[in-house]
């Protein structure tokens, strides 16, 4: 793909995300970083997991996604009941063909909405594993691959809420980021209970893009170049939680995957052809804190992932801006609103 082409793809993104956004808002808000992440997620091909308590709209925001895109959508409710095979599906023999007959589960779908994920069994959770990895689903010995795009978004409580199964480590690990919504600010509160007072807000939303486009988005946003300088930059900070003190289990390496499959979105959601990194900086968190678990003694002192991040981002040196070449050599000024990230800014 030429330059030019890039670049055309990168404004028919930022125009289409930009409306994808914009509709979502329309049902969550006050919350517009969160609706950032959503949209990243989803144009990166990954996976987005909403914890937080009930009530603030976890589900709300899945389902805006989820209509904000004119593609096949499925919900499951995860119960301590539910089979696996309601997840992927199963085999029925047919008699009048004299044949097994396979029936789809729920996760053939473009966008799955998985609501409260941890009060399924982990025999039923993990039932997503291969999905959300290898976008195919395997019954008897048969593969069967899943459309395009392929999202899960999935929301849960936290595990200290009665009747919750917490997450496997390779469960945690397949979603791509994390968010919590948090309560709502008292204007959009206030504001929410005019919205949301009457009729649903999800009642009158319409599809704001089609599936096609957000495949062809995906593919512009595989084309935003990361130089050499940000690519060591985001292995060394990965690389950093596999050694820290208060962690027990560190980042992947999918981890470092994930971490640039964001920062290119959100570097194309920016309106830009190569990544910096601020873009790693400002996902690092939403990225890395759910995979990581911390060690007995940081727990007694309160230590929480998002913090030991925060740490890791603050003491790992910022690439210097003239090495690797290419495009974004020399840093250009983040957008406004996300500050640079400099040596002089971390006091590195």
């Amino acid at each position: 793909m030429t330059t030019f082409d890039a670049r055309a793809n990168l404004s028919d993104l930022t125009t289409t995300a930009e409306r994808v956004r914009r509709s979502v808002e329309n049902v969550i808000e006050g919350k517009p970083e969160v609706v950032r992440i959503a949209v990243t997620v989803l144009l990166a091909e990954g996976h987005l997991l909403i914890e937080d308590v009930p009530g603030v709209g976890k589900t709300m925001l899945s389902k805006a996604l989820a209509r904000s895109i004119d593609c096949s959508v499925r919900r499951i409710q995860f119960t301590p009941d539910l089979l696996p095979s309601d997840i992927t599906g199963v085999s029925v023999f047919d008699q009048q063909q004299r044949d097994f007959e396979f029936k789809p589960g729920a996760i053939f779908a473009q966008i799955v909405v998985g609501d409260e994920i941890n009060r399924a069994s982990p025999k039923t959770q993990s039932a997503l594993l291969e999905s959300m990895e290898e976008r195919q689903v395997t019954i008897d010995g048969t593969t069967y691959e899943l459309p395009s795009p392929f999202m899960v978004i999935a929301t849960q409580n936290p595990v200290e809420m009665e009747g919750t199964y917490p997450l496997p480590e390779a469960q945690r690990d397949r979603f791509t980021a994390r968010v919590s919504i948090g309560y709502p600010t008292p204007d959009a509160e206030l504001k929410m209970l005019d919205v949301h007072g009457g009729v649903s807000p999800l009642d009158d939303m319409e599809p704001v893009a089609h599936a096609h486009e957000i495949v062809k988005l995906i593919e512009a946003v595989r084309q935003v170049h990361v130089s050499e300088a940000v690519r060591r930059y985001a292995v060394a900070l990965v690389g950093a939680t596999r050694n820290h003190p208060d962690l027990r289990l560190g980042a992947s390496p999918r981890a470092t995957l994930h971490l640039v499959r964001t920062a290119r979105a959100s570097a194309a959601l920016d309106g830009r052809d190569y990544v910096l990194p601020d873009d790693v900086q400002s996902l690092a968190s939403a990225v890395l804190a759910h995979r990581l678990l911390p060690t007995a003694q940081a727990q007694l002192n309160r230590r929480t992932p998002e913090q030991v991040v925060a740490e890791i981002v603050h003491r790992v040196p910022v690439p210097d801006p003239s090495a690797g070449g290419g495009p974004g050599a020399g840093w250009p000024q983040p957008p406004a609103g996300r500050p640079q990230a400099t040596p002089d800014a971390r006091g590195l």
